[in-house]
Order: structure tokens, then sequence, then C-alpha cells
């Protein structure tokens, strides 16, 4: 016999062990440091790849459930082929992604010249905001606002919205890509988790992040159209110079989670002050661009998005300031989508599932519609729990 293996264990031994385990902690944290690191570095620097990536897999997931229901369609006797659907579903894509793309250009060359035209104007209707605190305050935003260097920061905006057109055409040859692709998904899928069950899981999960982003880009396109027109027509009625720009602006900016609203608000306040001055008539403006939004953002909005996402608000900030400061503008429309596909994830994965209760709104992070394997999970554990112990029980009689 060992006797060695009945000795108590000294305390060095158990400093040694405790020791051991506390290293393999600090090595593992500093593992994922350097992992989110190196993540983050990737994501700064390919940015305008990953975008237009991100781009053009939601789009991506906004056709496929159509083609889908096109390619089970009959004329006569005829199916139809599932390549021309997504022949017809990319060349929708295409055409509508460079009509977008080239209004926006044309809207934003209409707010440049109209800009550099209020620019004169701008610094005294501004520090006129602020005469209430005296003419030293007022003199001092003066002078500040007239130092600002608008040509400059104008010429980087025309930059910035040069590129548009590269991403359009860059997310066309991705989504283009995408539908040419998705017939060997579920073959390349098997593979690669190694078994149809845990395929099969993966795909339920991802019909899930797709059903529900769809569901939210929908009603926000149909709610931000709205209030665009609605924008646009309340500038139409006061006179305002930019008056379509505006509702395209604000059609854009209502994309992005709670301060996309504000920032649309302030344009068309801000052009309303500078061009009609402090009276009644801008005042007026401001309430209704106010009322339009609340009743749109915080009522109809919500109505008509029902339970779909179940995130927090803190949770939908905190990814939109993410995502902005990662991605810039871009970001921030898709922070939503992201936070969407992600919550979902870590509600699926139990090491991750405390993420996504943080991230979800009353701490319940499961989707609507759980997976068809867990709920064939759930009913055999509640048939298992519901069987009678008593083998000789009324069932057997």
């Amino acid at each position: 016999m060992n006797d060695h293996a009945n000795l108590p264990k000294t305390p060095d031994s158990e400093t040694s062990g405790g020791a051991t385990i506390d290293a393999a902690r600090i090595q593992s944290a500093a593992l994922v440091l350097i992992a989110f690191a190196v993540a983050l570095f990737l994501l700064v620097q390919a940015r305008f790849l990953l975008i237009s990536l991100a781009t053009a897999i939601v789009l991506f997931s906004l056709t496929s459930n159509a083609i889908n229901f096109i390619a089970r369609q009959k004329i006569g006797k005829l199916w139809v082929p599932n390549w021309l659907a997504s022949t017809a579903a990319v060349t929708v894509i295409a055409a509508v992604l460079l009509t977008i793309t080239s209004i926006l250009l044309a809207q934003v060359n209409s707010v440049l010249l109209t800009t550099l035209s209020y620019a004169e104007r701008a610094p005294a209707a501004i520090a006129a905001l602020f005469a209430w605190l005296g003419d030293d305050a007022q003199t001092a935003v003066f002078n500040s606002v007239r130092s600002i260097d608008l040509s400059g920061y104008l010429r980087t905006i025309a930059g910035q919205a040069s590129v548009l057109m590269q991403a359009a055409v860059l997310v066309i040859l991705f989504v283009g890509f995408l539908f040419a692709e998705r017939v060997w998904f579920s073959i390349k899928l098997v593979n690669l988790v190694g078994g149809h069950e845990q395929a099969a899981r993966v795909e339920e999960i991802v019909e899930i992040i797709i059903n529900k982003v769809n569901h939210y880009l929908l009603v926000k396109t149909l709610v931000s159209l709205v209030t665009g027109i609605m924008v646009w027509g309340v500038a139409e009625l006061f006179g305002l110079d930019l008056a379509v720009a505006l509702g395209i602006l604000t059609f854009v900016l209502n994309f992005i989670p709670s301060v996309g609203s504000i920032i649309a608000t302030g344009l068309v306040t801000l052009v309303a002050y500078v061009q009609m001055g402090a009276t009644p008539a801008t005042l007026l403006v401001f309430l209704l661009i106010t009322v339009i939004q609340f009743i749109n953002g915080n009522i109809i909005d919500p109505m008509l998005m029902g339970r779909t996402l179940r995130m927090s608000s803190f949770g939908i900030i905190l990814s939109l300031a993410f995502w902005s400061a990662v991605w810039g503008i871009p970001g921030m429309f898709l922070s939503v989508p992201i936070m969407v596909a992600l919550m979902i994830i870590c509600s699926q994965v139990p090491e991750l599932r405390p993420l996504a209760i943080l991230l979800s709104r009353e701490g319940l992070p499961e989707p609507e519609h759980q997976p068809k394997s867990a709920q064939s999970d759930q009913k055999s554990g509640a048939a298992l729990r519901s069987a009678p112990d008593d083998p000789h029980s009324d069932s057997d009689l």
C-alpha cells in the first residue's frame, strides 16, 4: 500500500495549487484581452471592407426569404428556377442601391451649396441664441463660430460622400456572390459543424436572427419613410430652402436609434432658425417636428415592432457608441442588427447566456420562437417528467 496517499496535504502544496489556478486565470484573461485588441484593430483597419460586407449580409437576409417564396411558385406547369429568382433579386438590389446613392449624392451637393450661402448668416444667428447670457457671451460665441473652417469640413463631407458609390458597387458584388453561393450553404454548414443535427440547430438560429432583423428593418423603413414625408411637408409649408433634403435626411437619420431623431429635429430647426430668425414660425416648426418624431418614434414604432426586439435601451446606446467609435456613421446604422444577432447567439450558448441576459430588456433573452430542436428537447423533457413512476398506473389498465 502507498502510505503517501493518505498523508494530509501540506500548506505548501495547497499554496502551489492555488497559485497554478491563479496563473491559469491570469493567462486566460490576458489571451482574451489580446484577442479583443487584435479583433478591434482588424475592425478599424478593414472598416470599409467589413462595413460593405455587413451591409451585403443584411440585404441578402432581407431578400433570401422572398427568393425562397418566389422559387416555390409555379407559372402554369413550370416552377420558377432558383437562379432566375436570385438574378432578379440581385438586379433589383443593384438598381435600388445605385438609385438611392445617386439621390443621396445629389442631396449632399444641394445641402453643401446651400450651407455655403448660409455661412455668412450662421455665426450671427447662432450667437443670438446666447444673447440672454450677456454681450460678452454673445460676442465669444460669434467669434468661435466664425473661426470654424467651414469649407474644410464641407470638403471632408464631400470626400466621404463620394465613397458612397464605391461602397454601393462593392455591396452589389458581395450580394451577387452570396446569392451564387447560397446553394452550398447547407452542405458547407454540415461539414463545418460536423453533423446534420448541429447544422439544423445552427440554421434555425440563423433563421431566427434573419426574421428578427428583417422585421426590424421593414418596420423601421416604413416609420422612417412616413416621418421623412411629414417633415418634408412641414418644410414645404413654411417655405424652407432644403425641404427635400431635410425629408431625405430625416428618413436616413431615423435608422440611427435614439440619437438619429434628435439630430434630424435639430437640423430642421437650425435651418428654419437661420432662414427665418427667432420668429414664432421657427418655434412652430420645432414644435411640429418634435410632435411628429415623438408620435412616430414612441407610439407608432413600438406598436408595429411589438416584442420583436427585447433589447435593453442601455444596451442599444452602448452598442451605438461602440460601433460608431469603430465604424463611424455606418456603424450607427448597423449597431442594432449586430446587437440582435449577438443577443440571439449568446442566448443559445450556455457560456455566453449571462451576456444575453444583460443585453435583453427584461432579462429574458430567449426569442419568441425557439429553435425546433430546443422545442423538441423541451417536449421530450416534459413527457419524461409527466410519465408515471408506478408501472401499474391507470394508463396500463
